[in-house]
């Protein structure tokens, strides 16, 4: 009996901290709400809803990883919980940050142009247009994303959270806004002021690229900056393929229900909160296996039920806040509708995107690689794509 109390007092602990990760997620509501605001601008852009999920999808990988990075070697002493007079490796850590976020604006905008010419008839200049802003809607966001990160990372180590289950979480959504609300600051530049918009992206761009080159000659003799990079563009160019095609099926759930701000409202939340539960389960099972509490095997899922079952039962919770707070906002009368699909999408979503970080994390470690590298990049990525396609499926299908 004292065993099963146990069981249940942990298992209650683990719903409890969950769900409290998760909760955050009602902030990316606001990214929501301001694509919601303004849809006409991006609407005024025929590639501009094309390229969005692929933004918060990159700026989500860069930002797991650094987040999964953080929060292992807080567990493991290679990082200090404290903010200044740190680690070599804090630093290392830090810079491969911002040149992966360079990297990948490159070939996020470069793929993305590739994408636009063919599904919107793009011309060589808006593909240079769309290289520029993403570079510096990216470029500008790292510059609150990173320290926001490291600075919650520490504090919920402090307190005696873990870091696995709590940081990402939190930054996702946090950098849900910040990218989000810079993505639409671009875009309002290109509109309002197409021609200076020229000289303003190509000046923050430039000066992204000065930040990085300065530092490039010397971080390039660390092993941990090099093997960072490495190891991240073996899933770049998967990821780039991956959020394109993420970004076709937004455009067709736009064609499928037309201009419905309560969809759009929720839809950041949505993706931030598959790819949080994906994150929880890939990032503790890294840890155990990091400290070898379990060996790098799929059926040592059995013995990681626990933390899977709590991250699963607090989105199904948030699932269901999403669609109250949607309904109150924009009319009662959409909420059984709204519920039933956000309910069937999670069921859809949830056990492959388990699955896949747990299946990264594993074949990772036994590839003699690091994990943080891959896990929350990979599933983050296709979280967000599943994510976008399962609501497009569901609502084609005629669900609610």
């Amino acid at each position: 009996m004292t065993k099963i109390t146990t069981r249940l007092t942990a298992s209650a602990r683990d719903v409890a901290q969950s769900l409290l990760s998760l909760s955050f997620n009602m902030a990316g509501l606001v990214a929501g709400a301001l694509i919601a605001s303004y849809f006409d601008l991006i609407s005024a852009v025929p590639w501009a809803l094309l390229i969005y999920p692929g933004i918060l999808s990159i700026r989500g990988a860069i930002g797991g990883l650094f987040s999964g990075r953080v929060s292992t070697a807080l567990h493991i002493g290679t990082i200090k919980p404290k903010f200044t007079e740190n680690t070599r490796y804090a630093g290392v850590l830090f810079h491969s940050i911002t040149a992966l976020t360079l990297i990948s604006s490159v070939a996020m905008g470069s793929v993305g142009s590739l994408f636009s010419l063919f599904v919107t008839g793009a011309n060589a200049l808006d593909a240079l247009r769309i290289m520029l802003s993403v570079t510096a809607a990216m470029g500008a966001s790292i510059v609150f994303i990173s320290p926001i990160t490291f600075w919650v990372s520490v504090v919920s180590y402090r307190r005696g959270l873990d870091p696995d289950i709590v940081v990402y979480p939190i930054i996702s959504t946090v950098a849900d806004i910040v990218v989000t609300a810079c993505y639409l600051a671009m875009l309002g530049l290109v509109i309002q002021f197409p021609e200076a918009s020229w000289w303003v992206l190509g000046l923050i761009d430039l000066v992204f690229v000065a930040f990085v080159g300065r530092r490039l000659r010397e971080d390039m003799k660390e092993k941990d900056f090099v093997e960072t990079i490495r190891e991240f563009l073996i899933t770049l160019f998967f990821v780039s393929l991956i959020v394109n095609v993420t970004g076709s099926a937004l455009s067709r759930i736009t064609e499928s229900i037309g201009r419905r701000p309560e969809v759009y409202l929720i839809y950041p939340a949505l993706i931030d909160t598959v790819g949080d539960v994906g994150s929880m389960v890939g990032s503790t099972a890294t840890t155990k296996m990091a400290l070898g509490l379990i060996p790098s095997r799929l059926s040592t899922m059995r013995q990681h039920l626990g933390e899977i079952r709590s991250a699963w039962a607090a989105s199904v919770v948030m699932f269901g806040v999403y669609s109250a707070t949607s309904s109150l906002i924009y009319g009662l009368g959409v909420f059984r509708g709204l519920f039933l699909r956000l309910m069937v999408t999670n069921l859809l979503v949830i056990p492959v995107i388990v699955l896949i970080s747990y299946a990264v994390a594993i074949e990772t470690r036994r590839r003699g690689m690091d994990p943080d590298n891959f896990i929350i990049p990979i599933e983050t990525s296709l979280s967000d794509g599943i994510t976008t396609i399962a609501l497009l499926l569901v609502i084609s299908l005629g669900v609610g």
